[in-house]
């Protein structure tokens, strides 16, 4: 029974590299577009969406790590730890830098700029980003992994940023509401320093437990 629970843990793991690596490559070109589509167009929010991404990149390399070294049942809790924590402060460099640019736009009256290939990327972005969060959920759900849950949301995040990205291009296009973009985006911030600062206190996901518990029994 052991060995069967080791070998489904196992294949669980590799479904979790396999999702973080794509993460990663996902989010590296993503990134590359944003900032590339957003210096030609003048686009703050573009700019900022690109930087988001490089973020990601980040957290999806701590959770290949932290993949990477699952099999070490004696460490496997510390090294939950620092994954956490390392997620933690992604999210809080986030949250601080949308609040930057967020306040900056709306004290200077900066409007969205208009760019083709920035709306395609985020309405490409609102396809991709839900699936992906959904399959890492599932993966940190089977693992008890609270790093592997918080990186889930922290991709969940990026389809909320996908879909302020381009709600503010519309609205300003079609409305010339210049403030709905920077004003939508702070609303967030609350949002993810909260996810931040409990991964740097190590709280997990309330349901993790239950995987861990499924592979024991």
């Amino acid at each position: 029974m052991a060995e069967t629970a080791t070998l489904e843990r196992t294949a669980v793991v590799r479904r979790g590299r396999k999702l973080e690596y794509f993460t990663v490559a996902w989010n590296s070109v993503e990134g590359l577009v944003a900032v590339i589509a957003g210096v030609i167009a003048g686009s703050i929010s573009l700019v900022g969406f690109g930087i988001d991404s490089f973020i990601e990149v980040t957290s999806g390399w701590v959770l290949l790590w932290r993949m990477s070294v699952d099999a070490d049942v004696h460490g496997r809790e510390r090294n939950e730890r620092r994954a956490l924590r390392v997620v933690g402060v992604s999210f809080l460099l986030l949250a601080a830098y949308i609040a930057y640019e967020s306040i900056a736009d709306l004290l200077s009256k900066r409007a969205p700029e208009h760019s083709v290939p920035g709306i395609i990327l985020a309405c490409v972005s609102l396809v991709v980003m839900p699936v992906l969060s959904r399959a890492k959920r599932k993966v940190g759900h089977a693992l008890s992994s609270a790093a592997m849950h918080a990186d889930a949301k922290q991709t969940e995040f990026c389809t909320y940023l996908s879909a302020i990205l381009l709600a503010g291009l519309m609205l300003n296009a079609v409305f010339g509401f210049w403030w709905a973009d920077p004003a939508a985006a702070l609303i967030m911030v609350p949002i993810i320093a909260k996810e931040g600062i409990e991964g740097l206190l190590g709280k997990g996901c309330n349901d993790c437990g239950a995987g861990e518990r499924l592979f024991r029994s």
